[in-house]
């Protein structure tokens, strides 16, 4: 299981995804479109599960 939260990458917020990849990448873009109004493409979000599990 991964774990990506948004205080991780500069934010003030307690959003917290996790999850299988496909999962975190689905709910941890949705929100920090609709939340901080960032678009993150799916490629940035994979290296954001990359980086955090190695």
């Amino acid at each position: 299981m991964v774990k990506l939260r948004c205080n991780d990458y500069g934010f003030e917020c307690d959003f917290i995804a996790e999850g299988n990849i496909e999962q975190i990448i689905e709910e941890f873009g949705k929100h920090t479109e609709e939340e901080h109004g960032i678009d993150y493409p799916k490629e940035v979000l994979m290296q954001f599960i990359l980086r955090k599990t190695h």
